[in-house]
């Protein structure tokens, strides 16, 4: 069964079809009309196709083209949001395996290697797979409630063979490992809090800020510190964690054992008050910084070593407002709409995904250089950055997108009159008309991001994904679905190789020839 999936109240022979945030007309007798963009002789839309046969509606799980699908230009977008073109020349997925196994919502993905990762939800269950074939090769039982970390775990010193290990967390208050290769419970200890962090030793975060060591024996911990718990932690040099506990950022330094002690602490450090709102993001960028962000859009990135405060944004609902204007913007704004869920980075910009669109901040610039407001319909969750200057974004509407980062051509220099009434001054530039556009060319952004590729397959939220330079992208959804998109010229050719390899073993390639 397809999860929310509706038919037009009038279903007769010519009927619209409503599903997987795309409207499917009918052309004639057996021939849909997509409203995404696709046209003849063009690939169908790189997800399910609907067919209405006999009365009820089937999944397709074939690819390739058809010449059953055409734009229609006449049902307009809900919202401004940018859509692309009738080819998708820049996009490689043109292939996808939808993967099966989950019956709750699918949050987390972990690599595991090369060429298998793990994925995790709702329904407390992990499910091992093949990336390259989608082969499901292990499904891990043993938690009650739904899972809340997933991340890989060194072997551990008590083990013989050094098996790829993970460590899952849930709302059970239960914190297992699991050996990947065997499907193996190697270790499960009780009264552990969901948010996870590896250092040379553990830390969970919740009420309390715990602290383990690899066995899972508790080395020590906090006491209470808010309702609301930790949301987010990361590792600082000096031996120090910065964990978000609502709106503050509370420095902790782990204190080892010496030969005076045998015992381990954690010291409250500093608390850092900069933020307005609850603190939704947490994430070391380089060396030398790490960033914040909150509900209410503020980013702010932080000196790792002394934590000052080296730079802030908090207008990314318009990167180049006018100073009159500031406040009427932030209050019309909702918040949802610029809450910063995800941070992405490379060496010359961060990369932020608030609310429903995409910022790109320079680091050395210390400002916007590009942005999409309307990336996609609903919030942005999850951002990652890609070979050649490109991202990828996926959304609570269901949708995944790649976009690239250009520079905007610079505009021509006005050109200089001259002439008889340049001698009077009819042709000189008025000065003072002059100053707002450049001031506004000032603040214009000056790189863009480009949507090059649009990749629908689920029928529900997008959670996160996962990036294999060789095997494709994986993404987990609310839908319980897991979809493996595949580069659809390098399937063909790796289809195509195998195909003469058989041949050459059969010694049937003289005949094919």
């Amino acid at each position: 069964m397809i999860p929310h999936l509706k038919l037009a109240p009038q279903i007769k022979s010519t009927s619209v079809i409503y599903g997987c945030s795309r409207i499917w007309r009918k052309r004639s007798k057996e021939k849909y009309s997509s409203c995404g963009g696709w046209s003849i002789g063009s690939p169908h839309p790189p997800g399910p196709k609907f067919l209405l046969l006999q009365g009820h509606l089937e999944l397709g799980s074939g690819l390739g083209r058809s010449n059953s699908w055409t734009c229609c230009p006449c049902i307009s977008q809900k919202s401004p949001l940018q859509t692309i073109g009738e080819e998708q020349t820049q996009n490689p997925y043109t292939e996808l395996l939808v993967l099966k196994a989950h019956h709750d919502i699918v949050r987390f993905l972990v690599q595991l290697d090369e060429y298998r990762f793990a994925s995790a939800g709702d329904d407390g269950i992990v499910v091992v797979w093949n990336a390259q074939t989608g082969e499901k090769l292990l499904e891990l039982n043993g938690h009650t409630q739904k899972i809340t970390a997933i991340i890989t775990f060194p072997s551990l010193e008590v083990c013989e063979e050094k098996n790829q290990l993970i460590l899952t967390a849930s709302a059970d208050r239960t914190v297992i490992v699991w050996d990947c290769d065997t499907g193996r419970q190697v270790q499960k200890v009780s009264c552990f809090q969901s948010t996870v962090k590896r250092l040379d030793i553990w830390l969970s975060g919740g009420n309390d800020l715990c602290v383990w060591n690899r066995k899972l024996d508790l080395l020590c911990k906090t006491s209470h510190l808010s309702d609301t718990g930790i949301s987010a932690l990361i590792e600082i040099p000096k031996n120090c964690v910065v964990a978000a506990v609502g709106k503050e950022l509370i420095i902790f330094r782990l204190v080892t054992p010496t030969g005076e002690s045998v015992e381990w602490d954690i010291l409250e450090i500093k608390r850092l008050l900069d933020h307005q709102d609850n603190i939704l993001s947490l994430v070391n960028i380089n060396d030398l910084s790490f960033v914040t962000g909150s509900h209410v859009g503020e980013m702010i990135i932080w000196n790792i070593l002394d934590w000052t405060v080296q730079a802030r944004e908090c207008n990314f609902w318009d990167p180049s407002p006018q100073v009159d204007t500031q406040q009427e913007i932030k209050l019309c704004q909702k918040p949802n709409d610029i809450s910063i869920h995800h941070f992405t980075w490379d060496e010359e910009n961060v990369f932020a995904a608030v609310g429903r669109g995409l910022y790109v901040y320079n680091l050395q610039m210390k400002r916007v250089i590009a942005c999409q407001k309307t990336a996609h319909d609903s919030s942005v969750l999850h951002i990652a950055k890609l070979p050649n200057r490109q991202l990828i974004s996926c959304s609570e509407d269901g949708s995944v997108r790649i976009w690239e980062l250009r520079e905007k051509q610079q505009l021509a220099a006005e050109p200089v009159p001259t002439g008889f009434f340049n001698m009077w001054g009819f042709g000189r530039v008025n000065k003072q008309a002059s100053q707002p556009v450049k001031k506004q060319q000032e603040n214009a952004t000056p790189c863009s991001l480009e949507l090059i590729g649009d990749l629908i397959g689920h029928s529900s939220s997008v959670e996160m994904f996962l990036y294999f330079e060789d095997h494709g992208l994986v993404t987990c959804s609310a839908d319980h679905l897991i979809i493996l998109w595949k580069n659809g010229e390098r399937e063909s050719g790796l289809r195509s190789l195998k195909l003469f390899q058989k041949l050459e073993e059969n010694g049937d390639l003289h005949l094919a020839v």
